[in-house]
């Protein structure tokens, strides 16, 4: 049986995994959406294919089973991804980081210390900025 994790493609590959894209997308789109940053008029888009979706009238009738539903998928789609797309791309990098601290505080680290074999430990204080100091003080112990 063929090994799942190799590829003909050298290097790191991304991730393929379809599901989790779309589930990405609508996590981000809904958080997009409770934004109030995000200008209103890009926030009818979404509702609009909601719309559409349950409107009786369709481009393409749902009279032959699976071709009517399809278009309604593409036009959800299409909506969520015009959406993002539309939306300022620092609110939209912003979310993503987000989403990914949230995602990557979930998983496992292994307990070694780093590769150099050094561990650095100091006490520190957060203090307000000044325009002579940094932000972060060491204070020797």
């Amino acid at each position: 049986m063929p090994d799942p994790s190799w590829s003909p493609v050298p290097g790191p590959q991304p991730d393929t995994s379809f599901l989790r894209s779309i589930i990405r997308q609508l996590r981000l789109a809904w958080r997009l959406f409770l934004d109030p940053r995000v200008p209103l008029v890009l926030k009818l888009i979404p509702p609009a294919a909601f719309l559409y979706v349950i409107w009786p009238l369709d481009f393409a009738p749902d009279l032959l089973p699976g071709l009517g539903q399809l278009d309604d998928l593409a036009v959800l789609g299409l909506s969520i991804k015009l959406f993002i797309e539309l939306a300022p791309p620092t609110i939209v990098q912003e979310h993503l980081r987000e989403m990914e601290a949230v995602t990557t505080s979930w998983r496992v680290v292994e307990d070694r210390p780093h590769e150099s074999g050094q561990i650095i430990d100091a006490p520190y204080q957060i203090e307000k900025p000044d325009r002579q100091t940094s932000s972060i003080k060491r204070h020797d112990v």
